[in-house]
């Protein structure tokens, strides 16, 4: 194994996955992922010159905590439970739900939703969860990858004589610094935490 990418995630120290109860402790953990993403994106902090909603933040800390693989098999849960057509994503209703809400200006961010998990995953793996600056870059990551495929579908599906950039990222901006100093502060934080206690 690469010794950069050794380092144990949150998830599998706070719950560990040796022994005859693994399935059943990753499982629980998928769940509880997937009712945090969905909680997460209905969350709608007032902001200018848009609401903020948690879900980034949800799907960026959320593939710190859970690495790479259970990180992918959880967003992966969530999409599908999206496409079934339960009201799961930030923008979806009781009238527009589903593969065709997926299919519609939110689908490439979708997209980079299971890029970004699986990039937090791995710099969490080499231990950028446990300082609050490398932290801050990972999540810097994670938001480029939601962002590339969003816009990238936004232009292909709209036409890139419009205003792409102002629909789809600008106004985002200011909620996406606020989330990613959030996490910055709460991953590291927690190790800590998790330290003194093993300690």
């Amino acid at each position: 194994m690469n010794p950069s990418l050794n380092h144990k995630v949150l998830s599998e120290v706070i719950a560990p996955q040796e022994g005859a109860l693994r399935l059943a402790k990753q499982a629980a953990l998928v769940i509880a992922g997937i009712l945090f993403l969905a909680i997460a994106a209905k969350i709608k902090v007032p902001m200018f010159p848009v609401p903020m909603t948690m879900g980034t933040f949800a799907v960026l800390s959320m593939g710190a905590a859970y690495g790479a693989r259970l990180g992918l098999v959880t967003i992966l849960g969530y999409m599908i439970i999206g496409a079934l057509g339960f009201d799961v994503f930030a923008g979806s209703s009781a009238e527009h739900f589903g593969l065709s809400y997926m299919q519609g200006s939110t689908g490439g961010y979708l997209v980079g939703y299971v890029l970004a998990v699986l990039a937090l995953g791995t710099l969490a793996r080499a231990g950028w969860d446990r300082s609050p600056l490398k932290m801050a870059a990972a999540m810097l990551c994670g938001n480029a990858l939601i962002y590339v495929p969003g816009l990238i579908w936004l232009g292909t599906l709209y036409g890139w004589n419009e205003p792409i950039l102002q629909w789809g990222l600008t106004p985002f901006l200011l909620g996406d610094i606020l989330k990613l100093a959030l996490a910055a502060a709460i991953l590291p934080m927690i190790w800590k935490l998790v330290g003194r206690a093993r300690g």
